[in-house]
């Protein structure tokens, strides 16, 4: 029995030896952890990266969908301005009324369907100028109007959506200059005065 357990033991022995010279040293260990922690975290920045692709593209394809038609609605406000141009020289002159009222009901329809698309008039007489809304094409003296108010409308503006199609071509009010003259005689006028006493 010594014997067989002796081999055993040296059986024991030999195996011990094997996998000591097999197993990796804690150098080879710790390398493997970190290039493992490397791996990992590639994956995870890849993976973010990849989720935030998904969204921008997400983004991107509803802003397409969104203003998709802002080309063909541009070259429609033309139609729309004519129409309007047609209607105002309509009522001054002596043509036929239910021409008028054809041309009325054709503005008044296109409206309709481009409005369900988006299109929106934007507001202009009355209002402060704003330059994101309205485009300036001149100054107009006025005592009744605020200054920088918008008193006069050249073409309308639209906005599709939430961005400005086209903008507005407004006259915007400013007060009515004083005469240089009579400023400059009033105070001739008190020097003279001054001189005088």
């Amino acid at each position: 029995m010594t014997e067989n357990e002796n081999g055993d033991l040296s059986q024991d022995t030999d195996e011990t030896k094997a996998s000591e010279e097999k197993a990796p040293e804690p150098t080879e260990i710790e390398q493997l952890q970190k290039s493992l922690d490397e791996a990992n975290d590639k994956y995870v920045r890849l993976y973010a990266d990849y989720e935030n692709y998904k969204k921008i593209a997400a983004r991107n394809k509803e802003e397409l969908l969104k203003y998709a038609n802002e080309e063909i609605m541009s070259d429609v406000l033309t139609v729309i301005d004519h129409l309007e141009l047609a209607l105002q020289h309509a009522t001054g002159a002596e043509t036929s009324s239910s021409l008028a009222e054809g041309v009325e009901l054709t503005l008044k329809e296109l409206k309709t369907v481009l409005e369900k698309h988006g299109l929106v008039n934007i507001e202009a007489m009355g209002k402060e100028f704003d330059p994101a809304v309205h485009h300036a094409m001149s100054q107009i003296e006025s005592e009744e109007a605020d200054e920088n108010t918008v008193i006069k409308e050249f073409r309308k503006g639209y906005t599709l959506r939430d961005r400005v199609l086209r903008a507005a071509l407004v006259g915007v009010a400013i007060k009515q200059s004083q005469p240089e003259n009579s400023d400059s005689t009033g105070s001739q006028d008190q020097t003279t005065t001054t001189e005088e006493q």
